[in-house]
């Protein structure tokens, strides 16, 4: 906290001090960023300076900060009602919203939705809809997942220790197997075509004939591409493998969006890359572009649970949907586009700085979600937590905003209406923070 002190303005310091006595110690904040406004990609703080957002307030500011159409569709909406409770009345933002949902889920059978606050209730709720539905109570998560703080989802998460210390025991019934990490494969491939082909067959071979009978697994929760643990990008031959894997014994496959959904990587959904059906879509983060929802999808076949079996008193709040069907309209009708086509232009501009820096691993993503693993030495890839946390600092002196994730790995994460123009300015303040943090650990 000392060092965050010394680089805050005077107006920021004053903020942050307030905060040291009111608020959690529980919360992480790597540098002293108090914001005043934004527009679009950009944030100005309380001292009046001018920073390039690539955090998106951890992907969810879509439309990037206080979009006009997203702010008009808020005002409008909070000027009719502010809420009714969809759980015991007829809430008509959240019908209009749940059939734009069913429009673009990434399964063919109709869909669908149950509304809740955030990311982390989304996965709460799914992971009750599958035993609901498949009367079986076991579970497979990954190593290196992040499903959310609460309980339930807890016991899936595992991208850091920190989020679990002190809180056991987890929820029971739930196995956690690697993910496949083409870069940093945790299982020896040995006789496999890639990572992903390994840990189907460990999870078929060792974990279902040894520890977990199939027949009595509900579901198999996954991000199809990791989030807090490294903005990993599976083989090609994962989640089609995962999903005949379900298939074959009648498991539910759970695709967890909430970090990589809504267009982000250049599709709606994430899964779509590799033309796989979930039965179930946990979303939220980049739904309403800053407003607090989050929404289970899943088939019609599948939600079937009855009259008072889950519910949510904000869940679906009318405000937050309407900032959802404007966010939706904005990236169906340009911004999914330009999440491609920018998302592109940023990883091809990090290719082409690679070579100038020996501590950039391995560059991947798709769309705007892109991860920078940062390595000691590009030879034996040992990981630079030390690095990694040197450069975010340096970003936030040269005016950008970084966040990481794994263990020492960058993620770009802007809003998908981010300009080539702010692209470049990015890259260039990018370039230089990573050479001073190297100039001080390499």
């Amino acid at each position: 906290m000392t060092e965050i002190m010394m680089k805050a303005g005077p107006k920021a310091k004053q903020i942050i001090e307030r905060d040291q006595n009111v608020i959690t110690p529980s919360y992480m904040r790597d540098y002293p960023f108090v914001i005043d406004h934004g527009k679009g990609a950009e944030v100005w703080d309380v001292d009046g300076r001018r920073y390039i957002d690539f955090t998106s307030g951890i992907a969810v500011l879509s439309t990037g900060h206080a979009h006009p159409r997203v702010v008009k569709a808020v005002q409008d909406q909070a000027a009719r009602y502010l809420h009714m409770a969809g759980t015991d009345f007829f809430e008509p933002m959240g019908v209009v919203l749940a059939e734009k949902l069913n429009e673009i889920a990434p399964f063919e059978e109709p869909a669908r939705v149950y509304f809740s606050n955030s990311g982390t209730e989304a996965v709460e709720a799914a992971l009750k809809l599958a035993r609901h539905y498949t009367g079986r109570a076991q579970f497979i998560g990954f190593i290196g997942g992040f499903h959310g703080r609460t309980m339930g989802a807890l016991a899936f998460t595992s991208s850091k220790f920190k989020q679990r210390a002190d809180y056991f025991p987890m929820m029971p019934g739930v196995t956690h197997v690697p993910y496949p990490d083409p870069y940093r494969p945790i299982l020896n491939g040995d006789g496999y075509a890639d990572a992903g082909e390994r840990v189907l067959a460990y999870l078929e071979d060792t974990i279902f004939r040894t520890m977990v009978p199939a027949e009595e697994v509900a579901a198999v929760l996954v991000e199809p591409i990791q989030g807090e643990g490294g903005y990993i990008v599976p083989p090609d031959s994962f989640l089609p493998g995962l999903r005949a894997l379900c298939d074959k014994h009648g498991i539910l496959l759970i695709m967890d969006e909430i970090q990589s959904g809504i267009g982000r990587t250049g599709k709606w959904w994430a899964t779509e890359h590799w033309g796989v059906e979930p039965d179930i879509v946990c979303s939220a983060k980049g739904i309403a572009s800053g407003m607090p929802l989050g929404a289970v999808i899943a088939r019609k076949s599948v939600m079937t649970w009855g009259r008072g079996a889950q519910g949510s008193t904000y869940g679906g709040n009318p405000v937050a949907c309407a900032a959802a069907l404007a966010t939706i309209e904005l990236i169906e009708e340009g911004y999914m586009q330009n999440a491609v086509e920018v998302g592109e232009y940023l990883i091809d501009g990090l290719r082409e700085i690679a070579p100038r820096h020996p501590s950039i691993g391995d560059i991947r993503g798709k769309g705007m979600m892109i991860g920078i693993e940062l390595v000691k030495s590009p030879q034996t890839r040992e990981y630079a937590p030390d690095l990694m946390h040197t450069t975010i600092l340096r970003g936030f002196d040269e005016g950008l905003l970084l966040l990481g994730c794994g263990v020492s790995a960058l993620r770009f994460m802007p809003p998908l209406n981010l300009t080539r123009e702010l692209a470049d300015e990015a890259l260039t303040m990018f370039d230089r923070a990573l050479s001073r943090a190297e100039d001080e650990h390499l």
